[in-house]
């Protein structure tokens, strides 16, 4: 059995989907109807990923999400009919990996899933990251675009490295504000449109039309893999 994915949603079809879906390619399947079903079997079979549904009959899903976060950082994947950009952001600052918004197609919500599953086998720091033709050297702090080496400022190097370990991964603007200029300026955006503006320029091709750094509107940023 490949990774045990636990799902916790109330509504019986969306469960019947997804366990069709998963076991189909290899994964563990595991489920909970509700946010305190879903606690518990978190804590007895310690799931490789949770996919969780916000609305949940007996609690709201950032509960389970702030619950889960005391004691474990198991992928957590968010597939919700809210697709206010607040509620993706509220789910992403306080400990979500992703968010998938209903009706979803099962090949997106895999892919999203491997991602993640990648994401948190490599917790590890590797010293040298590379998504495409895009290299960082941490040991050496080289940035390598199609063959050639590139200068970033100090600023521009700790976002995209950020960016780079996190590969795959949304990041809203609140969480790289506070990795890069630190908790006090968790609200000013524009210095993250500025240097993520800059990083365009320096690796695409075209700046316009962005093959790494994809903007998630209104919650953040996400490098593809």
């Amino acid at each position: 059995m490949g990774a045990r994915i636990l799902v916790i949603d109330d509504e019986n079809e969306i469960r019947r989907l997804l366990e069709i879906g998963f076991k189909a390619h290899g994964f563990g399947f595991f489920e909970a109807a509700s946010g305190e079903a879903g606690l518990k079997q978190a804590v007895m079979i310690k799931p490789d990923l949770i996919v969780l549904d916000m609305g949940l009959p007996d609690m709201d899903g950032l509960t389970v999400i702030e619950r889960v976060r005391e004691w474990s950082s198991v992928p957590i994947i968010i597939l919700s009919v809210r697709e206010h950009e607040s509620d993706k952001v509220k789910a992403l600052d306080n400990g979500a990996d992703d968010y998938l918004t209903k009706p979803f197609g099962m090949a997106e919500l895999l892919a999203r899933v491997r991602v993640a599953l990648r994401h948190q086998g490599g917790q590890k720091e590797e010293p040298v990251l590379a998504a495409g033709e895009l290299e960082m050297d941490l040991v050496q702090r080289r940035v390598i675009i199609r063959g050639s080496e590139i200068k970033l400022t100090p600023t521009e190097y700790e976002l995209l490295k950020i960016l780079m370990i996190n590969s795959g991964k949304v990041l809203t603007h609140r969480q790289l504000l506070g990795q890069v200029w630190g908790a006090e300026r968790q609200e000013e955006n524009q210095y993250l449109r500025i240097y993520i503006s800059q990083l365009r320029r320096k690796i695409e091709v075209d700046p316009n039309r962005p093959r790494y750094i994809l903007t998630e509107p209104g919650i953040g940023y996400r490098l593809i893999p």
